[in-house]
């Protein structure tokens, strides 16, 4: 009896420590779940923000008060495209949490994560040659910038001279012609045939104050070669010719499927998201700053599933960025910047005042012309104030993908090692 008793002691205790071990098993499939929930949940406020902000209002016991906002960053603007970066670096963060944060490194070996970690590692490679370009895009901007700048400095003197109208002549054909310029090398044949056509009116204008300018704007206009310019360098110094933000784009964009059955609510889930974040990212970047060879960049970013719950706000952005590129290929405009569009706007205005100009001005046409500067000034305060913590943003998102990388690359590793240094079997 007491050896009876002892062995249905030890079966039971069998029994406890199986159901312990099936509780705790459970446990965490339970926390999964609810991560993989908030992290859906969160991508989906984040961007749902920068679809359409929202205002809040707040009451008190005697009278109900509105709380003054700013208004809301245009789509696409500087400070829309602040936001979006600083939304995708907190889902990052949030992501590399979900993903790594005490969860088995085992399961980097298994299906499906062993065929889609080293795929979204590959994307992150190609996402930093985009981050390089569109560095240098912004660069390109602020060289405009200091063009229009230079222009409102000459047309806020009062009064007015011939001098002054002069080299703001001079600064807003350079400005216009460089973005019609940059924006030749990347649309097709129609719209360079509607741009070569800006571009000749531009050299028209020229001819009247500067020979030099002249051949310039000409050579800008046939597509021949590259206008000059100190400051002005083409992004094709840094990269291959042939290389293209387009086909970039493509590239991350294939084998982008999101995960069905069973994998849909595991970690194939987060992987999928982030793979899709990074190229919606690095396609709404390509798409707003200019970068080398953007044609048909809309076709090259694949349609996200819209049975995704999380995924209605992206979804929203993609569609209203596909539009304003339409527009940019009808209208022929130098970019999807907010503040492009507005620049090259106020520019061609700004440069029919200069060109009708007699001494001494009309007061109603230097009244309109104060109001186109103070317009330009503004643009130039948005850009002066916006583009270098845009930069540094950009250089952030690189920096972090960079080190994310390093670390799930340090993960696979680990696994590598323990596989050869695990025990053989006797």
């Amino acid at each position: 009896m007491p050896a009876t008793d002892h062995n249905q002691g030890s079966f039971l205790n069998r029994i406890s420590i199986r159901r312990s071990q099936f509780a705790a098993v459970d446990h965490i499939h339970d926390q999964e779940v609810v991560d993989l929930d908030l992290f859906q949940r969160h991508v989906s406020d984040r961007f749902s923000l920068l679809l359409s902000p929202s205002t809040t209002t707040t009451t008190t016991d005697s009278h109900e008060t509105h709380q003054t906002h700013p208004p809301p960053p245009k789509i696409i603007s500087i400070s829309w495209l602040r936001n979006l970066l600083d939304a995708f670096l907190c889902c990052e963060a949030e992501f590399k949490t979900v993903l790594v944060s005490g969860r088995d490194p085992a399961q980097f070996s298994r299906p499906p994560l062993d065929r889609l970690v080293p795929d979204l590692l590959e994307r992150s490679v190609k996402a930093l040659d985009v981050c390089n370009a569109v560095t240098h895009g912004v660069d390109v901007i602020q060289h405009w910038h200091k063009l229009a700048s230079i222009a409102v400095t000459s047309l806020r003197q009062n009064p007015v001279g011939e001098g002054q109208v002069r080299r703001a002549k001079k600064a807003l054909t350079t400005l216009l012609t460089l973005m019609v310029s940059d924006d030749n090398k990347e649309n097709n044949a129609n719209t360079t045939t509607t741009n070569n056509a800006h571009a000749t009116k531009w050299a028209d204008r020229t001819r009247s104050f500067s020979r030099r300018g002249a051949a310039i704007t000409t050579a800008a206009a046939n597509n021949k070669e590259r206008p000059s310019g100190k400051n002005f360098r083409s992004l094709s110094w840094s990269v291959s010719k042939s290389w293209s933000a387009a086909k970039q784009i493509q590239t991350m964009s294939a084998n982008l499927v999101a995960p069905r059955g069973a994998e849909s609510t595991g970690l194939a889930q987060p992987v999928y998201i982030m793979n899709t974040l990074i190229v919606f990212i690095m396609w709404a970047l390509v798409a707003a700053i200019p970068c080398q060879e953007r044609n048909g960049l809309p076709t090259h970013f694949q349609n996200i599933p819209r049975n995704l719950g999380w995924a209605q706000p992206l979804i929203g952005l993609q569609e209203k960025i596909g539009e304003e590129w339409k527009k940019k290929e009808k209208k022929g405009t130098a970019g999807l910047l907010e503040e492009l569009k507005e620049m090259e706007k106020v520019a061609n205005s700004l440069l029919e005042f200069a060109d009708g100009f007699e001494f001494p001005m009309e007061e109603e046409k230097a009244a309109a012309m104060a109001v186109k500067v103070a317009e330009m000034g503004e643009i130039c305060r948005r850009m002066e104030e916006g583009l270098g913590p845009l930069n540094q943003q950009i250089r952030e998102v690189f920096h972090r993908i960079v080190k994310s990388r390093a670390e799930v690359l340090d993960v696979l590793d680990h696994i590598q090692v323990c596989k050869h240094s695990a025990p053989l079997p006797y």
